[in-house]
């Protein structure tokens, strides 16, 4: 049987996730974690009316939930240390908050964040690319001095998806974003209008935003730009 897996927070310093700056490993694994998708629809409704047809506006950053404890009690123990323990839980939430709350000199704002946990799938990937959203920490046990003995933590992680790579997975298809499109024989204007924005009407903007003089006679391989509306 191999070694347990632990769950790790790793930190980067570009949104691109490629400098990486450290990592934080959680002593004891959260007996589970919780993730939440939201939905944002615009639910406007006319005066005097019975009910509303909500329209959809945006899928709302997905959150995950760490409830973890930091113990500090001396039987805990340290990984790749035999025989070692530990024994400080400030030192631990120091590591914690500086990883993943503290911001960063260099880009004035906290890092961005990385969660793995063995193959443990984060929707359709074995990560979760993230920023710290809330932290919460709970001190409940101490020793005769005063010292924490053990901390709870609760941690709030919002996700995080580069503008450009958001771009590439959503592969969105609709009318409010730009695309391009080559023409081909059987292609006319106002029908690759219709298949872009629904609506074949907007043809003549399409043709002014290409500087079309005779859009009944396109170019057979002529790339057009259809702007988002």
């Amino acid at each position: 049987m191999g070694e347990l897996a632990k769950v790790e927070i790793r930190a980067f310093k570009d949104k691109t996730f490629r400098n990486e700056l450290g990592k934080f490993e959680l002593p004891i694994n959260p007996e589970q974690f919780s993730q939440s998708f939201r939905v944002a629809y615009d639910q406007k409704q006319s005066a005097g009316a019975d009910g509303n047809d909500p329209e959809f506006k945006a899928m709302k950053p997905e959150e995950l939930v760490l409830n973890f404890t930091i113990d500090g009690t001396g039987v805990v123990p340290i990984k790749g240390k035999a025989g070692a323990f530990h024994k400080d839980v400030t030192e631990q939430v120091e590591q914690f908050l500086k990883l993943a709350y503290v911001m960063n000199g260099e880009t004035h704002r906290p890092n961005f964040l990385r969660l793995l946990w063995g193959k443990v799938s984060f929707g359709d990937q074995n990560s979760f690319d993230c920023i710290l959203k809330d932290l919460n920490i709970d001190y409940t046990l101490f020793s005769a001095n005063g010292k924490p003995l053990r901390a709870k933590l609760k941690a709030t992680f919002i996700s995080y998806i580069e503008a450009a790579r958001r771009v590439r997975e959503e592969g969105k298809q609709s009318p409010d974003v730009t695309h391009m499109r080559m023409v081909e024989a059987s292609s006319t204007l106002p029908l690759m209008t219709e298949q872009i924005y629904g609506d074949q009407t907007y043809y003549l903007q399409v043709a002014k935003a290409n500087g079309l003089v005779n859009f009944r006679k396109l170019k057979t391989s002529k790339t057009l730009r259809f702007p988002p509306i």
